[in-house]
């Protein structure tokens, strides 16, 4: 059975047959070359290997001159790699806006679940991109770092930007309020929180581990309803974190981190009673 060097398979992922990837990796090693050296050096017939030299000058990967029997020589790595690195982004770019063209979204008032940490990121830098009025946000330091080119962005075309942070941000364009209950959210909370509304139309929630490798849930809706549900509580809690910063909070036992129910304590292992949390 014959064997070929994995390297040889390089030009495999970029549209090359396996033969092509053989003779210019063969090229890359000897040059310049003829057909005929060339057929010996991957152990194929003459026929096929000048075959497969044409389809590789065809794309820009070999060059040969006009002497006789003809040399090859290989366009060299990083010139091809760049070209063909310019291909994929024009061809993506034309997909981008043909696929776009057909793609006519209808809500389904529903919830997705995600898998992964790159599908949360994706699908919320995509959230902060449609935004067109508001865009409320309570985010993590770490997640926050990952999404503020985006958020900056939005705010620079005129969408209400605002929301819930947990460390200072003094060179923040837009609106933004210190959790209350910052010191009790870094030492227990479960994870790096990522909670996103836009327009009052979509809703992105999601709890990133601790080491901001992995996703430990991850949820996505277009139902108006949950997202205009969690905008009214996401805003009362940063109306609330204002008025704190100026003093008072005559309703403080009803706050989650203060009231400690149940579904809190469980939720960080925690059998502390009530009334023992911090403000929220």
């Amino acid at each position: 059975m014959e064997s070929i060097d994995q390297g040889d398979r390089l030009l495999l992922p970029f549209g090359f047959t396996e033969l092509e990837s053989r003779v210019y990796c063969a090229l890359l090693r000897q040059s310049p070359a003829t057909g005929y050296r060339l057929a010996r050096a991957v152990g194929k017939a003459a026929a096929n290997t000048y075959q497969a030299l044409a389809a590789l000058a065809q794309k820009g990967a070999v060059v040969g001159d006009e002497s006789e029997p003809r040399n090859f020589r290989p366009v060299p790595p990083a010139e091809l790699i760049s070209r063909l690195r310019q291909d994929f982004d024009q061809q993506a770019r034309t997909a981008e806006q043909g696929l776009a063209a057909l793609y006519a979204p209808v809500p389904e008032d529903r919830l997705y679940q995600f898998k992964n940490l790159a599908q949360v990121l994706e699908r919320a830098r995509a959230l902060i991109a449609g935004a067109g009025e508001t865009l409320l946000f309570d985010l993590f330091p770490g997640p926050l770092a990952q999404l503020r080119p985006a958020l900056d962005e939005a705010h620079a075309r005129g969408v209400q930007v605002g929301g819930t942070v947990y460390e200072p941000l003094a060179d923040a364009p837009f609106a933004h309020v210190m959790s209350p209950g910052t010191s009790f959210v870094a030492e227990r909370w479960p994870g790096q929180q990522i909670t996103l509304i836009a327009d009052g139309r979509e809703l992105l929630l999601a709890l990133v581990a601790p080491d901001g490798q992995g996703l430990r849930h991850g949820f996505w809706s277009d139902s108006a309803y949950l997202a205009c549900l969690h905008h009214s509580g996401l805003s009362a809690e940063m109306r609330l974190a204002a008025a704190l910063a100026q003093g008072g909070d005559p309703l403080r036992r009803f706050g989650l981190l203060s009231a400690a129910p149940p579904g809190l304590r469980a939720l960080v292992g925690d059998d502390a009673a009530p009334g023992q949390g911090e403000r929220a």
